[in-house]
């Protein structure tokens, strides 16, 4: 099909709840995807985040379809191999605990804020509140949206679930003075991406770790999006050492196959009893060998190390890109998660990102100034210098 019947079918019959790129991405392998009207691109938001090895890797290829000769799906109700395998290579790269499978990043943050809660119910203590982060990002749902700390994003859907605050990211005096008797939990991204790719400050997550064990607060890790591998560890609290109570998991967990994960230390998920919590299609067979591919694949090839490599010498480039234009204010990059914040007016930010598909490569721009890359775990140093150039030549053209 050619792109304007593509547009065409979308334009009629499908609900119009993005703001969509008028490119319709047909086939991508790695780092380069091709679009309906044949032309190439360098692809270094990858779904963002999701496709983790790139596009089409060929462990997940396989991995399906080996499983989809044997077991499509089968409900909860009963036992599958690739399920149990799988929760338990995350609790050895993770920490000990158990893991609810189920389909997206928000639906995994809403079973974590039902957990904290009903943990809390179980143990009598009253308390139901959550503190949540300024510029967090949780997702849609309404739970996660609650928890989710922009307004931009709670426009038109008040009301909204009662029982969270919202404090600076960053700042743990003002977590502190936010605790109440009634605070069950804190939620917290160790690496806020929607919100800007803002890195907390050394010490932040390990002092909310002794607030928690202080106050007796359980605390969420959300690492839908800088975990798996993203920052140099397999997460991104593993690079301070803050153990969480609950954690997050989806997006590049399995390589583009959908999948959410929630884990929780045994004593906490054990609140969650036969009939507390489910997802239909949460665990399924495909997911989980796609997920138990991409571990396997990132640990074969060392992955972790090419990204703490490849960050190195991104950082390099990103640092002369700064000397170059005085309205690059600040480059924020944390393994293979990286944010350009650029000094520009409203709607630059998108002609900047338009302008480098035009050029071929895909990136993305959060908070009309940041200019965001996600590259898969894989992506070679010459991949990031080429789209980095790309870029300059259109900041050449669009800032000083």
């Amino acid at each position: 099909m050619k792109s304007e019947e593509i547009f065409a079918l979308y334009d009629r019959f499908v609900a119009p709840n993005y703001g969509r790129t008028r490119v319709a991405l047909v086939e991508g392998k790695g780092c380069k995807v091709k679009d309906s009207e044949g032309n190439l691109y360098l692809d270094l938001i990858t779904g963002i985040g999701v496709n983790i090895l790139g596009h089409s890797p060929s462990v997940v290829e396989k991995a399906l379809a080996k499983q989809a000769k044997k077991l499509l799906h089968t409900s909860n109700l009963f036992y599958t191999i690739p399920q149990g395998k799988l929760a338990e290579k995350l609790s050895k790269i993770a920490f000990p605990g158990q893991a609810l499978f189920v389909n997206s990043g928000a639906e995994a943050v809403e079973s974590a804020l039902k957990l904290a809660r009903k943990y809390h119910h179980d143990k009598g203590t009253g308390r139901h509140e959550i503190i949540a982060m300024e510029n967090s990002f949780h997702g849609r749902t309404y739970g996660a949206l609650s928890a989710t700390g922009q307004k931009k994003y709670h426009k038109g859907f008040a009301p909204l679930l009662p029982g969270f605050k919202h404090v600076p990211y960053g700042n743990i005096s003002e977590v502190e003075k936010a605790i109440s008797p009634e605070t069950a939990a804190i939620i917290v991204e160790p690496l806020q991406g929607e919100g800007g790719v803002n890195i907390p400050p050394d010490g932040f997550l390990s002092a909310l770790r002794k607030l928690c064990d202080e106050q007796g607060l359980l605390l969420i890790f959300d690492e839908v999006q800088c975990g798996m591998g993203r920052t140099g560890k397999w997460f991104a609290w593993q690079n301070e050492g803050a153990e969480p109570d609950i954690m997050t998991l989806a997006k590049g967990l399995a390589g583009g196959f959908p999948i959410g994960v929630m884990m929780a230390k045994k004593e906490i998920m054990a609140t969650f009893g036969p009939g507390t919590h489910a997802s239909t299609f949460g665990g399924g067979p495909l997911a989980c060998v796609s997920a138990l591919a991409v571990i396997e694949s990132i640990e074969k090839k060392g992955l972790l190390k090419n990204v703490q490599k490849v960050s190195k010498e991104t950082l390099k480039e990103l640092e002369k890109l700064k000397k170059e234009f005085k309205d690059v204010k600040e480059i924020r990059i944390k393994g293979l998660m990286m944010g350009i914040e650029l000094d520009i007016p409203p709607g630059k930010g998108a002609e900047i990102i338009a302008d480098c598909m035009k050029e071929g490569l895909i990136i993305n721009c959060i908070q009309e100034k940041v200019i965001r890359f996600l590259p898969p775990l894989n992506v070679t140093s010459a991949e990031m210098r080429k789209g980095i150039g790309i870029l300059r030549k259109v900041l050449c053209r669009k800032i000083s």
